[in-house]
């Protein structure tokens, strides 16, 4: 009978990817929510809520715009990264990719959505029941392709991740007068909450398991808000930044009582205030330099189309500044923050 002579090297390279392969808890990556997270699905409606023009995407593999509203990459891209998984999540509407580029990671998100639907309504997206009604699409796509023990074991064992909540107040309740004629700011708040509440529910019913679920940052420290604060200008707006903290407050409860209603499900609530306000307000200790304005343009208003590749303003090193573009950050801020969260998710998440 034939003996083979493993060396030990190859035997531990082995041993290692069967258990690897064993262990691999998170088998993929799935994405909903607004410009946070969304990797191009804005390219694929009729929306000007885009980023698929130069300069966005300048420093992104291959140095072309995606519909990212970023230089580069997304917090939620770092995170599928640090999984092992791909290094990009792709956008559920980009017809170059296909259910079997889905099977490891899928976005839903889309630029200018929100909890409210009429918040998706301002620029034409994608509210947030249809991209719920999109990831049963994708279901059904990958019970086809994987059959359904596989698939459904993709789905149970995924981790979701969930960005959403800023545009709600930025874009839709201190910008229109509808929302603000019918409720005060706190009735406005348990609006939301209870859309969030539906909204995490429904993941549940779908077989969703894993969450990271995000809160929104210090929102009065965007550039944007910072050159049209006229109480203090170009100083962070305090009264967003409590609203932050005080709806933040509002999401941890929710989460806590979820936790505590939904069987087998573990919501980890990342809440982004805390490492943002350290990031801007000591950019130095990150190895950044700028975080009163933005890469892009003057720095101070620009985002979107007048984020554009004409501007002879735009920054030549967007790794020394916190924001990107007047609402967003910077892959290095990004990649940061995914840093940041992945410590607690990798321990929740294995």
């Amino acid at each position: 009978m034939a003996t083979h002579n493993f060396s030990p090297s190859i035997l531990c390279i082995v041993l290692t990817t069967l258990v690897s392969i064993a262990g691999a808890k998170v088998p993929a990556i799935i994405v909903f929510g607004d410009s946070s997270v969304d990797s191009g699905n804005n390219n694929f409606i009729p929306t000007m809520a885009r980023a698929n023009f130069e300069p966005y995407g300048r420093d992104f593999p291959g140095g072309r715009p995606t519909g990212r509203f970023c230089n580069g990459r997304l917090s939620s891209d770092f995170t599928s990264e640090a999984y092992g998984l791909k290094r990009t999540v792709p956008a559920y509407l980009d017809p170059s990719y296909n259910i079997s580029d889905f099977a490891t990671g899928v976005c839903f998100a889309s630029a200018g959505t929100g909890y409210d639907n009429s918040t998706a309504d301002v620029l034409g997206v994608i509210p947030l029941w249809k991209e719920v009604e999109y990831f049963k699409e994708y279901q059904h796509k990958l019970a086809a392709y994987l059959g359904h023990r596989k698939a459904d074991n993709i789905i149970r064992g995924s981790l979701y991740l969930v960005s959403i909540g800023t545009n709600d107040f930025l874009e839709n309740y201190y910008t229109l007068p509808d929302r603000r004629s019918q409720f005060s700011i706190s009735q406005y708040q348990d609006f939301l909450i209870g859309i969030a509440e539906v909204f995490l529910k429904d993941l549940y019913k779908l077989g969703a398991r894993k969450m990271s679920f995000t809160g929104i940052s210090p929102m009065g420290c965007l550039p944007l808000e910072r050159v049209t604060n006229l109480n203090d200008p170009f100083s962070c707006s305090r009264s967003y930044n409590d609203l932050a903290i005080d709806f933040n407050g509002r999401l941890r409860r929710l989460v806590s009582k979820l936790n505590k209603e939904l069987v087998g499900m573990r919501i980890y609530f990342a809440n982004p205030y805390d490492i943002i306000w350290d990031i801007v307000t000591k950019p130095d200790l990150y190895g950044l330099e700028v975080s009163s304005s933005a890469c892009c343009g003057t720095g101070l208003f620009e985002m979107g189309f007048l984020c554009g590749q004409d501007n002879p303003l735009t920054c030549s090193d967007a790794n020394k500044y916190v924001f990107w573009d007047a609402f967003h950050p910077t892959e290095k801020t990004n990649q940061i923050v995914s840093n940041y969260f992945f410590k607690h998710l990798k321990n929740l998440f294995h």
